[in-house]
């Protein structure tokens, strides 16, 4: 067994370990410390030059060196010059058990690489969401990373990386996995029409369950056309959507109660305003309402061109909400829509599924049901500081108090910072990739489940495909590797093949 370094000084949290001539240790590395009666899992967060020479000396030798270009050496180049590597413990191990580590590994204990064997506490949970392989550094072990699936989105995940870091390829890889479970149903908002794969691999060629797909645009076989009736549409649905000012959301709360579900309707056809409603108000209501549901008038008739319609798409909402407590992943290419419709749409679909759980918990059959969680490309558009200023809406909603009702939110971002710290606090799983940004990187490490203060370095130095997973349901901070998500169809095509045709080698 190849022994990397050995531990020299410091103290617990900051540990100080002498690496051995010849071994490249990396940020982010996990390594064992192990003695007769502990064994203790440490990770690499800082390095750093040591010498028993001088500085002096040493410019003196290197100008040497450099200057005159003779052949002077130092005596023992490798026992007076190496590296120092700067440790943190994060659990000791016990046989296949784990707890938190609390004690320090012995004076000039020796580290190792670690091994499968060391991490067998990790065990496969209940209901697991895979993320990807365990990584050491920059080498991705075999050793997969599964999980609490259940807990996980019931109490929220946040997504957050800069652009080009791999957050739509790890929401694709976890959709490809939550597709073969039962436990969870999955809405899924999707701005670029790139999770379903229409012209490409996507999760349409899942070999187990087939992902529902909804779109305004020629929906290919199998798919569904996006079809929202207007009745289906109440006042609440456009909180966090658009701002209205205190009279307009008086007038539409008026309208609501004496049409009912024909309330859009009067608002577009009625000449004459209700009582109490100024005539400039409904002006306004009128010229918003046709642009935001693209309905217009003309001869005193209304006529639809978008996604909600007057006449079709009565159960699109309760369809999509059906297919979520069946367990599946709903996808809404909301591509071709503006980006107000798209959370109106969002916005009617989580508030249908939130009463119903709702109800559930109250009839006692919550625990029947799947968790619902909502997959929100840049999230702060409904969950952020300034879209709470408007009021709350059902989204800040479910990341408040969804988790009661077994709905949560997949929340993606690259600007963590403009979300409220009590509602970062409840994103209780974080899958960090890399951000260069200082104040987004700050944002992270004060609401992580666990303490990263000391990870800084190894969050900014996070390649494309690397991550971090903090989470409430994790014995510690787990570095992953993500895989390349048409890696992954592609592997389950070829054991599709092996399983169709036993004697055909894939």
């Amino acid at each position: 067994m190849t022994v990397l370094g050995q531990i020299v000084s410091g103290g617990f949290g900051e540990l100080v370990a002498r690496q051995k001539a010849g071994i490249s240790l990396e940020i982010g590395e996990l390594l064992i410390s192990e003695a007769a009666d502990k064994k203790v899992l440490l990770q690499v967060y800082n390095l750093q030059y040591g010498s028993q020479l001088s500085q002096q000396t040493r410019e003196l030798v290197s100008g040497m060196k450099l200057e005159e270009e003779n052949d002077l050496e130092i005596l023992d180049p490798e026992l007076r010059n190496y590296n120092l590597a700067f440790l943190k413990p994060l659990v000791s191990i016990d046989k296949k058990s784990a707890v938190l580590c609390k004690v320090l590994p012995n004076f000039f204990a020796q580290i190792r690489e670690l091994q499968e064997k060391d991490i067998s506490f990790l065990a496969t949970p209940k209901n697991p969401i895979s993320i990807g392989k365990l990584r050491s550094g920059s080498k991705a072990l075999d050793f997969d990373v599964l999980i609490d699936g259940e807990k996980a989105l019931t109490h929220h995940i946040l997504i957050p990386a800069q652009t080009g870091k791999g957050k739509s390829n790890l929401a694709a890889c976890m959709l490809w996995d939550a597709l073969g479970r039962d436990y969870c149903g999955i809405l899924v908002l999707d701005p670029h029409d790139e999770y379903y794969g229409r012209n490409k691999l996507g999760l349409k060629d899942h070999p187990g369950k087939k992902a529902v797909y909804y779109t305004i645009n020629s929906p290919p076989a199998g798919a569904m056309t996006l079809k929202i009736n207007v009745r289906s549409l109440k006042p609440s649905h456009f909180n966090g959507v658009i701002s209205w000012s205190d009279p307009q959301r008086e007038a539409l709360y008026l309208y609501n109660r004496r049409y009912k579900s024909e309330w859009i309707e009067r608002i577009l056809l009625d000449d004459e305003p209700l009582e109490g409603i100024n005539e400039g108000t409904l002006a306004v209501l009128k010229r918003r309402l046709q642009w935001l549901l693209s309905i217009s008038l003309s001869d005193g008739q209304l006529y639809s061109d978008g996604v909600f319609d007057l006449t079709a798409g009565n159960t699109t909402i309760s369809d999509i909400c059906d297919d979520l407590e069946k367990g599946k992943v709903v996808i809404i290419d909301t591509s071709s829509l503006s980006g107000s419709v798209e959370l109106l749409v969002g916005s009617m679909v989580c508030s249908e599924a939130f009463s119903r759980y709702r109800g559930h918990k109250r009839a006692g059959i919550l625990h029947e049901k799947p968790v619902i969680s909502v997959l929100l490309e840049e999230a702060p558009r409904v969950i952020g500081k300034e879209a709470l200023e408007r009021g709350p809406n059902i989204f800040s909603s479910i990341a408040r108090e969804g988790r009661k009702f077994k709905i949560g939110l997949i929340a993606i971002t690259q600007l963590p910072s403009l979300i409220p710290r009590d509602i970062l606090a409840n994103m209780n799983t974080k899958i960090v990739l890399g951000i260069e940004m200082a104040p987004e990187r700050k944002a992270i490490i004060d609401s992580a489940a666990q303490d990263l203060s000391q990870d800084e370095r190894a969050i900014a130095a996070l390649d494309k495909g690397e991550a971090i997973i903090t989470s409430h349901f994790t014995k510690f901070a787990i570095p992953v590797k993500i895989p390349l998500f048409e890696e992954v169809v592609k592997k389950a095509e070829k054991s599709k093949v092996k399983l169709a045709f036993p004697g055909l080698k894939g």
